[in-house]
This record gives structure tokens, sequence and C-alpha cells, in this order.
């Protein structure tokens, strides 16, 4: 009878560069390793700005397993508290959004200001000489925007967000360009969870080589045109690139990769002519209507940012793992805040027949995921191969690892990250 052997707890064992070990994906341990080294240590992705808008506005979400308020407060400044009152341990805030003056603990009605400072306790006179307010603030983390994505840390000591996005913040710019000069807001948000790790989740935004086999009826249920344009296999010009400290970019359609670029050869899909026609009937310029149609789909390319979220073609996947066997995703649709409204419409129709839950795309995704979480419980010792195109991989004048977008250059270099952050003490 085969044995199988327990995984080893070395972790530069376990990530090489070709390959990881199966329990990364299912060992219980290893997960919780995760969550202090990775998720408590580095920036995670927190909100967009346009969720908390204005004075008071919140966001609850997760850094990692632990529950977190996002705010806006009264000097317009972000805030990422720790969604656990002082006093004995109950959460604050259990909406999904809103807009408040501060935060009352339900419990006991402790109460907190935007920026987490101890307000108020109820019946005080047991407290004197017990407790001074200003040394029982809500944990607050370190927190920082660049183009609107608000990161968070618990490291107070990490290096600056700009620093730690590199040459990532390239293709971030590239990507909201489709906002067409407008500021991007968030549309709207679907979320699920599946019966995976999360890392299984953070391969496959970059991960070319799956999308004809597992969305092959989303591509027999759209246009010709844009069939034609995710139609990538044998695209010299479709490419990953890894970026450094985890991220890396997959590029679809090299032709919407920047839309500043436009060689004019490009035609109007026909399905957008009742938008042409409406935008020509309000007074805008062909040149802006042209600019609209073209950044429809989004930009040509998926930005994978370690270690929790994607700018993905036309919207933001985030993460959030919730056990070292179950993920749940964010689906972040994004549009214009300001331009014509016809134009956030259609895109949350795109948006909905892909990622939508009754979509072509995500429920396709997400059964692969649950197949690679039973199987790699099969065997956790057995690799998970990530060598695909390592042989024809090269170095592009930036000093950017590269290879055929279908090839696992992406995941190499998240598993390099992870390797790092797991094995520096």
């Amino acid at each position: 009878m085969t044995t199988i052997e327990r995984p080893t707890r070395a972790f530069a064992d376990l990530a090489q560069h070709d390959r990881v070990a199966g329990s990364l994906y299912t060992d219980p341990e290893i997960f919780a390793e995760e969550m202090s080294k990775i998720f408590h240590r580095s920036w995670v992705w927190v909100a967009h700005e346009s969720e908390v808008p204005e004075a008071g506005s919140f966001k609850t979400t997760q850094v990692g397993d632990q529950p977190v308020i996002v705010t806006r407060d009264r000097k317009g400044n972000f805030n990422t508290l720790l969604n656990r009152c002082r006093h004995r341990g109950a959460t604050v805030c259990d909406q999904r959004s809103g807009k408040a003056n501060g935060f009352t603990c339900p419990y006991h009605n402790w109460s907190y200001t935007l920026d987490g400072r101890l307000r108020g306790i109820p019946y005080p006179d047991g407290y004197e000489g017990v407790v001074e307010k200003n040394d029982f603030p809500l944990q607050k983390l370190r927190t920082e925007s660049y183009l609107g994505m608000i990161f968070a840390t618990f490291n107070l000591d990490a290096e600056p967000l700009e620093d730690f996005l590199g040459d990532a913040k390239i293709w971030m710019e590239r990507f909201l360009k489709q906002s067409n000069g407008f500021p991007t807001k968030v549309l709207g948000s679907h979320k699920f969870r599946f019966k995976g790790n999360w890392k299984i989740q953070l391969e496959n935004t970059t991960d070319g080589y799956h999308f004809p086999m597992v969305h092959k009826s989303w591509m027999a249920s759209v246009d010709a045109e844009t069939a034609s344009m995710m139609s990538f296999m044998d695209d010299p010009e479709a490419e990953t690139h890894a970026l450094g400290n985890g991220h890396s970019v997959a590029i679809m359609a090299a032709a919407h990769a920047d839309l500043d670029i436009d060689d004019g050869s490009e035609e109007i899909q026909p399905r957008f002519q009742h938008l042409v026609d409406e935008l020509t009937e309000a007074g805008e310029s062909p040149e802006r209507i042209r600019r609209y149609m073209r950044s429809m789909h989004g930009c040509g390319f998926n930005l994978n940012m370690f270690p929790n979220i994607a700018m993905s073609s036309s919207f933001f996947r985030v993460l959030i793992p919730i056990s070292v066997d179950e993920t749940e995703v964010w689906h972040m649709a994004i549009g214009m805040d300001g331009g014509p409204e016809s134009i956030n419409r259609e895109r949350l129709r795109i948006h909905e027949h892909f990622q939508g839950p009754f979509g072509f795309g995500s429920p396709d995704d997400a059964e692969g995921w649950d197949r690679v979480q039973i199987g790699a419980g099969g065997n956790p010792n057995m690799p998970i191969l990530v060598n695909r195109g390592e042989k024809r991989e090269y170095l592009t004048d930036e000093g950017w690892p590269t290879s055929h977008v279908t090839d696992e250059t992406g995941m190499r270099a998240s598993y390099e990250m992870w390797k790092k952050m797991m094995t520096d003490d």
C-alpha cells in the first residue's frame, strides 16, 4: 500500500521555481502562517475611493482573516480600523457600507469616531482612574491610497505603498484610462464563495492557458468581433510580464493595452451601433464616441497585484481568504463617474454576461477551482506544476521576466513572493 507522507514544514522546499506542493492548498497550519506572514505584513487592498466618497462614508471588509472598517473621516482622510471594540471584543459595525457619524458597540455602547478614537463610555463612574479614553482607540491600520485604490496593512514598518506597487503602477494607470478622463467609480459588486484555497484564484487571473477550454460557452455566446479579440492563443503580442513583488500582468488584447494609442484600423462593433446613434444625437464628437466604444470592454489585460486584488480587464476582482479550503471573491464592476450613463449601463450588461451570478464565465471558473482543491487533497505532497513556458521566458528592457500569455510566468512570480514572505522572519 502506498504511504502518503505528511507535508514538510520547510516553506522554501514547498515552493520551488517550477512547482509547488499541493499542501499549500490543503494544510490549515500553512494557511494560518499565511495570514500572519503575508496578509498581516503586506499591503492588502481594502477599497476604492468611490466606495467611501464623502465624510462619514464607510465600508466593512477583511484584511486576511481580520474584520476591518474603511472610513473617510471629517478631514477627508481614509482610515482602516479593526472592527473590534476595545472593551469586550464585539464588532462595532455589521453593515456592508453606509454613512455614519461614528461607530457604537451594541453590547455596552462604547462609541468611537470615524478615525477610531474612543468618544464615549456609558456610566463612566466605574472607570474613574481605570480607563483613559485616549488609551483605548480602535486599532488603526496604516492606510495609503494610489490612483483611488486604498490599501492597508497591520505592519507599521512596511515600505511605502508606491514602492510596494513598483512597476504595477504603470499598468494601474493604463487600466484606469478606460474611464476616458472621468473619475472611476464602482458600479456594483457580486460576491460568491468557492470551496478552494485563495492561491488557486490568485493563479487564475493571469492564466491565459485555461481560457479557450474553460470558457467555450462564453466564446460561443458573444459576437464574432468580441470572440476574435479574445482569441490570443497564437498571438505573439499576447504576453505575461512579472512586475516584481509578486505582481504580474497578462496582456490578452495588445491593441487595447493602452487606450490612448489608436491606429484607426479597428472597426466599432455593430452591437454598439445604438449607442453610437444615441451619442451622435447628443452632440458627442466622432473621436469621443470612438474612444467610448473602444473602452467598452475595458483594457486588454489583467493586472494581478499580490496578494488579493486584480484590476481585470474591466472590473476589480478581490479575493478574501476564509479558510484553507474556502475563499470569497468579489467582482466589482467599474465605470465612469461622469460622462454618458448609457455607457455605464452597457458596461454593466457586459460584466453580468461574464462575471455575473448567471453569467458564462465565473461559474465555469469556480467549478475548476473546486476541482483543484478536491484533487490536491488526494496527495498533498504531489507537486502542482507552474512550469509552462519556463524555457521560453526572457527579460524585457524593463527587466520583466516575460513569456506568452498562456505561460505560467505570473504564477511563478506570485510564488516567489509567497516564498520570500513565508521564509523571511
